[in-house]
């Protein structure tokens, strides 16, 4: 896994220098708005270095690991098209879901028309969620490290060579991004960065499950700092009947940024979180069926209990501070 992993580092470092130099660092500005946790303009070309360190894996991998990377490739061309010029969000969800179902075909032989919708929801759930929670400095860039970090000692673990070595590089990809990431951050990830990196988790999660280097609920636990905020977050606002496809700054993460954390402490707190989370996941995976449903049923219950302090602490704000 090391040498994926030196690889994918500095194929994605070369790519961050050349991308904060003076001729091409204005190439995509994430300009700050009402909705934002920035307050000056901020390159969004991250993702670009960081899939061209995943492309660097392609080396390592053959027949469907392969495919399944350069769909997570042609997602990234995708998604870099909406950073440039911003697209529909229609055709945007059509590009999700088509990447979604390759990744399908790819890694589940003849599966059932429920379950083929299910994970196929599944996948492209992982790519929004993802992209969802890209908007605190070093957030994503930390959730790629620990959580495809974790992916390859799994799969290291299960014998499996090439998911190994293609998860390892995608970590050592996000850590060199990581870099620049942090507060405070020189360049952002954008939609080239989070879309495919969210598909190629819920992608590779579903090899791994469908090779048996891992149930079904381990790639959900990996990334669950992740998807249970996006998810709680989606809840509540189709509950109170809000355009739910529009930008926001309703995410627990960005409460805890503005309840006075900041983005470093809140960085350092989701850390905390996600390493928990892989751990529990990596130690839980072969265990009894009573072990594993307890693991789930606690981070559950925790997950519920934040939210529930977090609702409950920026509640208790002024009025004008939480607008």
């Amino acid at each position: 896994m090391l040498f994926p992993a030196a690889l994918g580092f500095a194929i994605a470092l070369v790519f961050l220098l050349i991308l904060l130099s003076p001729p091409v660092r204005g190439l995509a500005l994430d300009r700050p708005n009402e909705r934002s946790l920035h307050s000056v303009p901020v390159p969004r070309t991250g993702g670009v270095a960081i899939m061209a360190g995943v492309a660097g894996s392609l080396a390592f991998v053959s027949g469907h690991g392969q495919a399944l990377l350069l769909t997570g490739l042609a997602l990234a061309a995708v998604s870099f098209g909406d950073d440039l010029f911003g697209l529909p969000s229609l055709l945007r969800l059509a590009a999700h879901l088509a990447a979604a179902a390759v990744a399908l075909v790819l890694v589940v032989p003849q599966p059932g028309a429920v379950s083929f919708a299910l994970l196929l929801l599944g996948i492209a759930w992982f790519a929004n969620f993802y992209n969802f929670m890209d908007g605190s400095d070093g957030l994503a860039g930390g959730m790629t490290v620990i959580g495809f970090g974790a992916f390859a000692l799994a799969a290291s673990a299960g014998g499996s060579a090439w998911l190994a070595a293609a998860c390892a590089a995608i970590a050592g990809a996000g850590l060199a991004f990581l870099l620049f990431n942090f507060h405070p951050a020189r360049i952002f990830m954008g939609d080239a960065g989070s879309v495919p990196l969210g598909f190629l988790a819920g992608a590779l999660g579903a090899a791994g499950w469908q090779d048996g280097l891992w149930p079904l609920w381990f790639p959900v636990l990996v990334f669950s700092p992740f998807a249970a905020d996006a998810t709680f977050t989606l809840v509540k606002r189709l509950l109170r009947r809000e355009k739910v496809w529009q930008a926001h700054r309703e995410h627990y993460y960005q409460r805890v940024v503005r309840m006075g954390f900041g983005h470093r402490g809140t960085a350092l707190a989701e850390y905390a979180l996600m390493a928990a989370c892989a751990a529990a996941a990596l130690a839980a995976r072969n265990a009894s069926p009573d072990i594993q449903a307890a693991t789930l049923a606690a981070a559950t219950i925790g997950y519920a209990g934040l939210a529930l302090y977090i609702d409950a602490r920026w509640a208790r704000r002024a009025p004008e501070a939480v607008r």
